[in-house]
């Protein structure tokens, strides 16, 4: 019997990836190629690239260097690298100088051609970069080996229109391309059929302006959700990632009277001081996103908030974190993410003045996780006691947990439940921030 070749997918960065490593192992299945659970095992290797932050970027660059002995050992190995941080400008040119053993180079615009290219390639040929400046139409037909067992993404649309001046990638991911509503429901159905994903996660850089390149004066992110939840199954929606100046009300209307819709949301903020939102280019105000927040707690009961915040942006005060920090006390938010804000070469920002001193972001960073830490605390102590259904799964540690539809993780102490299984649990305790909980 033939050996299979295998294959290793390393990726870096945010859901986009992984599901775009989820493609890119289904073209790899299709080749023939096994997955492999090493580097040092398998015969081709793919680095599917993030390039969000600088200190992600460093990491992969020492990544892809280790792969210099296994290159030198096994001659014919195949290195690829693709994702964000191969679109930039000039990149394909530092990664040929650096490390002229790396085979394949290709763009986010033309990663759908990998499949072709690695049929077509001839491994005694060097350094070949293949990176379109131009994005492509949307393909659909690209074939997916799916990671995860009870959550399935799904992409509704590609690329960026918002140039926040802190971001790199409307420069590495293109204008805004939306898939046309047919086939999104069209995957989606084959998804839920037979009860095979419990959740579906709806994916874009801003999911909330899908449909506005159609410019048919119909089609918008919430006829979009319609026409998901008038699939049969018993499923449930999620959707990220948000922007709050396209975040209707229309929608949170919407969320609210449908039972397919998650009560976990992601709106990203940023800031709480408006003088640093228009620095970001962030097109809101601080008054406009709490008048959001407020309007989705008051319609969708159970909603669980989570956000972005990103301290030192160029120019931020006292003042102005301090207004960040008054957001977060109004919003009261499950969870967020913090960053220290770091340059990115090739945006805006990069280049401002009163760039905030390394020091004053780490003592601003540590404050508002002290915050959060307090309100995430207070905010656990209120669902003791209280119900909650969700999908019964394991986490890093093998440990059970529910995953609830409002997007907590409830830790089981029983051993005879069946993964994949929609429960309810009771939330009995908080044990180290962790919620416990028992099956009703």
């Amino acid at each position: 019997m033939e050996t299979k070749k295998k294959y290793f997918i390393e990726t870096f960065g945010c859901q986009m990836n992984v599901h775009d490593s989820e493609k890119i192992a289904g073209m790899l299945i299709d080749l023939g190629y096994e997955e492999s659970s090493s580097k040092e095992n398998s015969d081709i290797i793919v680095f599917n690239t993030c390039c969000i932050r600088e200190t992600a970027e460093l990491k992969i660059m020492a990544k892809i260097g280790d792969t210099k002995a296994l290159k030198k050992k096994n001659p014919n190995l195949l290195i690829v690298v693709c994702g964000c941080m191969t679109q930039q400008k000039g990149m394909s040119d530092i990664l040929k100088k650096r490390f002229p053993f790396i085979n394949l180079v290709i763009g986010t615009h033309n990663l759908n051609e990998l499949e072709d290219y690695i049929k077509e390639y001839n491994y005694k040929s060097k350094f070949n970069s293949i990176v379109w400046d131009k994005e492509q139409e949307i393909k659909e037909d690209t074939k997916i080996y799916r990671t995860s067992k009870y959550n399935a993404w799904v992409n509704i649309m590609y690329g960026c229109n918002n140039f926040c001046t802190y971001c790199i990638v409307p420069y590495v991911r293109g204008r805004e391309r939306s898939r046309k509503v047919e086939d999104i429901v069209k995957e989606i159905e084959e998804l839920v059929k037979e009860n095979k994903y419990k959740t579906i996660t709806l994916l874009g850089q801003n999911v909330n302006s899908y449909g506005h390149d159609f410019n048919d004066g119909r089609t918008n992110f919430v006829y979009l959700l319609n026409e998901i939840c008038k699939i049969n199954g018993d499923f449930k929606i999620n959707f990220m990632s948000s922007h709050p100046k396209d975040f209707s009300f229309e929608l949170i209307d919407f969320i609210a009277t449908h039972n397919k819709m998650s009560r976990a949301l992601h709106l990203p903020v940023q800031s709480g001081s408006n003088s640093v939102l228009k620095a970001m280019n962030r097109r809101y105000t601080a008054e406009h996103y709490k008048a959001l927040v407020d309007e989705i707690y008051k319609k969708i009961p159970g909603v669980s908030l989570t956000t972005d915040i990103i301290v030192g942006f160029p120019g931020e005060t006292e003042q102005d974190f301090e207004e960040t920090c008054d957001l977060l006390k109004h919003c009261r938010f499950s969870s967020i993410f913090g960053f220290v804000y770091s340059r990115r070469n090739g945006t805006p920002a990069a280049t401002f003045e009163n760039q905030v001193p390394d020091k004053v972001k780490q003592n601003r960073i540590t404050r508002l996780f002290e915050l959060q830490h307090q309100i995430s605390r207070e905010e656990l102590q209120k669902m003791i006691d209280n119900k909650f259904e969700g999908v019964i799964e394991k986490d890093e540690k093998g440990n059970l947990i529910l995953k609830t539809f409002n997007g907590k993780s409830i830790k089981l102490n029983e051993d005879n439940l069946e993964i994949g299984q929609v429960r309810k649990v009771l939330v009995t305790d908080i044990v180290n921030n962790e919620l416990q909980g028992k099956v009703v």
